[in-house]
C-alpha cells in the first residue's frame, strides 16, 4: 500500500456513536416475522431507512412503553428526516399479543411503526439470533403473567447493517444522535 493510500485510509473518519458500536457483529441478522397487518417482513423491506428493533410485549408496565415512546420522540426530533426511521417492535408474548392488540399498541406511538410476531418457535429463533433473553413469569392467575426480557434497541444503517446497540435508559437524545449519524453517513 502506498504512503498516500495508507494516510487516506487512516484519515477516514469513523462514525462516533452514543450507543455501543457493534458494527460488523455476526448476529441479529434479520427479523423474518409477520407484521401486525399480516405481511411477512425482513430487514430488506426497509432499505434506505435507519431501522430500530426492540423486543418486548404489550402488557409490559414500564420498559416497553417507555422505549417505544422514546423512539416516537426520536422520530419527531428528526423533523423531515423522521420518515427515514423505521421502528420495529418484536413481541416476546405471541400468546396475548395478537395482530389486533399489536396494531392498537403501535398506534399509541407512531402509525408507521410496525410490530412483528410469529409462532413461539419463530420468535425464539429470532430472539436467539439477537441474543435476547425472555422468559414467562407466572402471575397470580394464568393470564396475569409477565415476561422477563432483555431491554435495548438494535440500530441498523440504511443498507441494513447492524451498527449500534442502544441500552435501555440511554434516552431519546442519545438514540436520536446515533440515528442522525447513520443518516448523515448515508448522505
Amino acid at each position: 500500500m502506498s504512503a498516500s493510500a495508507l494516510l487516506s485510509a487512516c484519515s477516514e473518519k469513523k462514525t462516533e456513536f452514543r450507543g455501543v458500536d457493534i458494527t460488523g457483529a455476526d448476529y441479529a441478522r434479520d427479523v423474518p416475522l409477520t407484521d401486525h397487518n399480516g405481511q411477512k417482513r425482513s430487514l430488506k423491506d426497509f432499505r434506505g431507512k435507519v431501522v430500530v428493533v426492540f423486543f418486548g410485549y404489550t402488557q409490559c408496565p414500564d420498559v416497553c412503553p417507555t422505549s417505544m415512546q422514546e423512539l416516537a420522540e426520536v422520530k419527531q426530533m428528526l423533523g423531515q428526516d423522521g420518515d427515514r426511521l423505521q421502528g420495529i417492535f418484536v413481541t416476546v408474548d405471541p400468546e396475548r399479543d395478537t395482530p389486533s392488540v399489536l396494531k392498537a399498541y403501535m398506534a399509541n406511538f407512531d402509525p408507521s411503526f410496525l410490530a412483528l410476531s410469529g409462532t413461539p418457535e419463530e420468535i425464539a429463533a429470532v430472539a436467539k439470533d439477537f441474543k435476547i433473553y425472555f422468559k414467562k413469569v407466572d402471575g397470580k392467575t394464568p393470564t396475569s403473567y409477565t415476561m422477563d426480557h432483555s431491554a435495548g434497541s438494535y440500530v441498523y444503517d440504511t443498507a441494513g447493517r447492524l451498527r449500534v446497540y442502544n441500552r435501555y435508559g440511554s434516552g431519546a437524545q442519545a438514540l436520536a444522535a446515533d440515528v442522525r449519524a447513520l443518516l448523515q453517513e448515508a448522505g
